[in-house]
């Protein structure tokens, strides 16, 4: 068999036959974009939020395989992979990840200084993740908060004023230009909060396919915390999830429209159940990787139900 060529070390690097797991940063970013702008967002802040989103998930791979290459190598799942194997050294992943991160920023710049002030942030949350499984007994929360950062983000994108700002067309201390923190109102880190425990339940469900390779290398997962208690907590985390979010859009969505939703993603939980309750590697890598027609499901009904 041939040697896959760089081009495909690379897509193998960032995943590219993998789209679950951008589609799961996707989803929730989305779905704040078009409760921030009371309907759609316009074209520019949905194209910067999916090409931005897939760069930034991309990048995010390179620097979880380099800082977890020692690991990896004793995971069956992982142990494959272009780093952990040394197909790709360690500088040339890094350069990959940088350049995608780079590219993620460009794009970002085209929004507003409150956006800008934020994506740092969420970049500085996204480098602590895969160092947080080494001392963090429930790392899956770290990555909740990283993998929510999109939602204020995108409050930010709608709410902190146009781009131009950034070109000198208009100060930016202008009174009717909102700063940093008041781009972001309250209503945004509530669903950020709920999308954290949606987090916390699908990477719970990765955590256990993970859980007998993990505990032989002392790494630490909110599944091998929660030990017996897992099933039950991951669908209490799905139950908050949606609940916080029922909450904040109660009054801004069509009730009828959001109900229906609310049928279709509760039906996708008792579906989880099924797949997870026996704790088996497949049901529980299974159940990670439909994860993402839950948040479609939300992101659908967000649609319809400002419409």
């Amino acid at each position: 068999m041939a040697a896959p060529s760089r081009l495909n070390l690379y897509l193998d690097l960032i995943r590219w036959n993998r789209p679950a797991g951008w589609l799961l940063l996707l989803w929730p970013s989305l779905s704040a974009l078009w409760v921030a702008a009371d309907g759609f967002p316009g074209w520019h802040l949905l194209a910067v939020f999916v090409a931005g989103t897939i760069l930034m998930r991309s990048a995010g791979c390179c620097v979880n395989d380099i800082a977890d290459r020692d690991f990896d190598r004793h995971v069956k799942r992982t142990a494959a992979r272009p780093v952990t194997s040394g197909r790709i050294g360690v500088r040339e992943a890094l350069a990959v990840g940088g350049v995608l991160a780079f590219v993620a920023f460009l794009l970002v710049l085209t929004t507003n200084l409150s956006t800008i002030a934020w994506s740092v942030v969420g970049l500085v949350l996204s480098l602590i993740y895969p160092y947080a499984k080494r001392h963090v007994s429930m790392p899956q929360a770290v990555l909740g908060v990283a993998f929510s950062f999109g939602i204020p983000m995108a409050f930010a994108a709608v709410l902190g004023g146009p781009a131009w700002e950034l070109f000198g067309a208009r100060a930016v201390t202008d009174a009717a230009s909102p700063g940093v923190l008041e781009s972001v109102p309250t209503e945004a880190w509530w669903l950020m909060v709920g999308n954290l425990f949606w987090v916390l339940a699908y990477d719970t469900e990765y955590a256990m396919v993970d859980r007998d390779d993990d505990l032989k290398i002392g790494m630490k997962t909110s599944a091998i915390t929660l030990g017996d208690a897992d099933v039950p907590a991951i669908t209490v985390f799905y139950l908050v999830f949606l609940g916080i979010w029922t909450a904040v859009l109660w009054e801004q969505v069509n009730l009828v429209v959001w109900a229906v939703t609310l049928v279709v993603a509760l039906a996708q939980v008792v579906w989880h159940y099924q797949l997870i309750k026996d704790r088996t590697r497949e049901g529980c890598f299974k159940a990670f990787r439909l994860n993402h027609w839950l948040g479609f499901t939300v992101f659908a009904g967000v649609v319809a139900g400002l419409a």
